[in-house]
């Protein structure tokens, strides 16, 4: 069974005087894994990317750019998996997976997925594609939580290249937060926002609540792009009825060789 991370009080907390339950944490991950290619896809390299992943030891995970099927690369690459990449990834470890598929093209498709070590009791994938070749979704997962704890709601993204397009995708996250999820519940949003311009903190927190975890802890968000010298802040884990202890960027080595991207892992406390 599952055991969620204690979260450590003052030796003069009294917990007799309340009745709210014990605080605790997951440990959550977020990665664009350019559908398990290098850089301008020279090299295939998923079987790396899992064993990097693994070693972050997330207990949820948010991917982005994920394959879900190609019918040319297992003739062309001879380690290309059978199964999907987000069952090849999860495997044993993330018992429990959800993919949301948004781009489709002739030999396959791409999209969003989670992996949780915790059950996802439901999960809905909504097109919030606007215009033009571009499509995206919010991969929406319900997790349930060990001890009758709260059910917690992950939301995995990958907003669009045009801000006007990200403005209304994140109207479109905002109506969903809002709308279809309790108020009291915890939320955790997480994905490439491709947010160059870093509007989205001021319209996520006044349309929904929702707060950036690197700018509570740190005063700014993270630069995760691109991996090998990050200068833009477009990866982002934002939380509503949490917070966060000590987010970082993972280390270049080696996860500049397998992703433009850096990834983001925080401790979220609820």
């Amino acid at each position: 069974m599952l055991v969620p991370r204690p979260v450590i009080r003052s030796p003069e907390a009294d917990l007799s005087q309340t009745s709210d339950p014990p605080a605790f944490s997951i440990k959550v991950m977020t990665v664009n894994i350019h559908k398990g290619f290098t850089f301008f896809n020279r090299k295939f390299i998923l079987h790396e990317l899992r064993d990097a992943v693994r070693r972050v030891g997330a207990d949820v995970v948010f991917m982005q750019e994920v394959a879900g099927t190609h019918t040319t690369h297992a003739d062309k690459f001879d380690n290309y998996p059978d199964a999907p990449h987000y069952e090849f990834l999860a495997d044993s470890l993330w018992p429990e997976f959800a993919y949301g598929r948004n781009a489709v093209y002739t030999k396959g498709h791409h999209g969003n997925a989670v992996m949780s070590k915790f059950p996802i009791i439901h999960h809905e994938n909504r097109d919030v594609s606007i215009s033009g070749p571009e499509r995206r979704g919010l991969l929406h997962c319900t997790l349930k939580m060990p001890d009758q704890q709260p059910n917690v709601h992950a939301i995995c993204v990958h907003l669009g290249l045009l801000e006007s397009h990200r403005k209304q995708q994140m109207d479109m996250i905002c109506d969903m937060v809002r709308h279809d999820i309790p108020p009291d519940a915890p939320v955790i949003v997480a994905g490439d926002f491709n947010d160059w311009r870093m509007r989205a903190h001021k319209q996520l927190e006044k349309g929904a609540n929702l707060h950036e975890v690197f700018v509570q802890n740190h005063g700014r968000a993270a630069r995760s792009f691109p991996a090998r010298f990050p200068l833009l802040r477009l990866d982002r884990i934002y939380v509503r009825n949490a917070s966060a202890h000590a987010p970082v960027v993972l280390p270049r080595k080696p996860w500049s060789h397998l992703s433009d991207h850096a990834p983001l892992a925080a401790e979220i406390v609820f």
